[in-house]
């Protein structure tokens, strides 16, 4: 398969909340979208990455210089035949995954449509849908938080995340337990915690969650390891696992009992499958997080989260939970059981809504060969 032509966008995406992490507060979104011209049929993909450095090192603007420069001039006009072939047009280029994922599960997505399959159905899914869980960000006070999890909770979400940050953790927790008992919850640290704080976090053993997620700085899995050896709770890593070395280390290390696989941190599907497997293989389960993707981003990750080892819910929440208007459709809803139904049309199994997207768009740009 031969990618003809590759335009650029950048949208401008107002969240329904402000949404709080330990890395700031943010109301607006700039998601970078990629659409592949293929034998003259477009195919969409969404770059993950934030507007600034906090979560990973690339940002919307490395992202889209990555592309423009080295990613796409490497691939466009090239007979590709499968996406084995893709990545090592792409392995010249160091780290930058972020970008990389965004033309890869566009091109696999293409390769699912060619094939006549659905996306999940071409990935080797086995879920015609899947277990979705909420996040809630760092709330004002905890009236705030007890009022946003009720909420949630009646709208049919099954497990609840809550961002968490030094100041604002086993105080918090432990008002949700104590208003919640039987909830199936957990926490979410975005690596604002260090090892000096082992016995501090020690704290939310007695809280029964179902994981912390990714306490300790990014790619710190020596110190997560003797973290998790002084804690009860499962430790989850997200952003410290990059790639399947970094999974098999980590487990190999005892630094994780859980893995968050978000194909778009990760570089694409063909990097989240050896992960998964990985993770199977020692018995470990995995999920798949969430980071305020459009339906574009929320579709693959829904395909994804079909796979057998995804014994989690995963942070797949329906369209409305961030967007008064998903730019695809259908839009993706809550289904009773606190379900995401998995699309079954061809390819990544929903249609974008390009009028919407033309008038979200800020930033555009063609690369071709």
């Amino acid at each position: 398969m031969k990618i003809d032509s590759v335009e650029l966008r950048v949208l401008k995406m107002r969240l329904l909340q402000p949404f709080r992490t330990s890395f700031g507060v943010q109301q607006d979104r700039y998601p970078l979208l990629v659409r592949l011209e293929i034998d003259g049929r477009s195919h969409w993909g969404e770059c993950v990455a934030g507007e600034g450095p906090w979560y990973s090192y690339e940002t919307v603007e490395t992202a889209w210089q990555m592309l423009k420069g080295y990613l796409l001039p490497a691939v466009i006009g090239r007979d590709l035949t499968d996406v084995a072939a893709l990545e090592s047009s792409f392995a010249p280029v160091r780290g930058h995954r972020m970008a990389k994922a965004s033309i890869e599960m566009a091109f696999t997505a293409a390769l699912a449509e060619r094939e006549r399959k659905p996306l999940s159905r071409f990935l080797g899914g086995v879920r015609d849908r899947v277990e979705t869980g909420v996040s809630i960000g760092i709330q004002q006070n905890v009236d705030q938080l007890l009022d946003a999890i009720g909420a949630h909770l009646s709208q049919g979400y099954r497990r609840i995340k809550v961002k968490i940050e030094p100041g604002w953790d086993v105080m918090a927790i432990g008002a949700v337990r104590e208003r919640y008992p039987e909830i199936t919850l957990m926490a979410d640290a975005n690596s604002a915690y260090s090892l000096d704080d082992a016995a501090h976090l020690a704290q939310l053993d007695r809280f029964g969650l179902l994981m912390l997620e990714q306490p300790l700085a990014p790619g710190d899995l020596v110190d997560h390891a003797a973290l998790q050896r002084q804690i009860r709770t499962p430790i989850c890593l997200d952003e410290s696992i990059e790639s399947a070395r970094e999974a098999r280390q980590a487990l190999q290390l005892g630094a994780c009992q859980v893995i968050n696989i978000k194909p778009g941190r990760v570089g694409g599907f063909a990097e989240s499958r050896r992960i998964h497997d990985i993770a199977a293989n020692a018995g470990v389960p995995v999920w798949c997080g969430g980071m305020l993707e459009t339906g574009i981003g929320r579709a693959c990750n829904v395909a994804l989260a079909t796979l057998p080892n995804f014994r989690l819910p995963g942070d797949i929440s329906a369209s409305d939970r961030y967007w008064a208007e998903d730019i695809v459709e259908p839009a993706f809803k809550l289904q009773k059981g606190g379900t995401i139904a998995v699309p079954t049309r061809w390819g990544i199994g929903v249609r974008v809504k390009v009028d919407l997207v033309e008038r979200l768009t800020v930033r555009r740009e063609t690369i071709r060969a």
